[in-house]
């Protein structure tokens, strides 16, 4: 199906999405397009790799992330009780 593309084909394919899409955003498009690619090859490495490892090395890998992606517990500060706040009348009506 693909195969009988021509390059007058592809011309007014690309025609059309510049008129769909404006010529300003389409090198915005191609850059988004290309980090997704990139992102995406480096999850395939990754998933790859652990595949890999030994049960061992990856749950020590797991425990060693989990426990870096935890915050410290802040410190716990007293509770303060502010007294009942007293506003001065100024209702003068006599």
């Amino acid at each position: 199906m693909l195969g009988n593309l021509g390059g007058v084909h592809l011309l007014i394919i690309l025609g059309i999405v510049i008129l769909l899409f404006g010529a300003t955003k389409l090198p915005a498009l191609a850059k988004g397009l290309g980090q997704s690619i990139n992102i995406f090859k480096k999850e395939m490495g990754d998933d790859e790799k652990k595949a890999k490892g030994t049960d061992a090395g990856v749950q020590a890998e797991r425990m060693n992330t989990a426990a870096a992606a935890e915050p410290a517990a802040p410190v716990a500060q007293p509770v303060v009780n502010p007294g009942p706040s007293v506003q001065p009348n100024t209702d003068h009506r006599n």
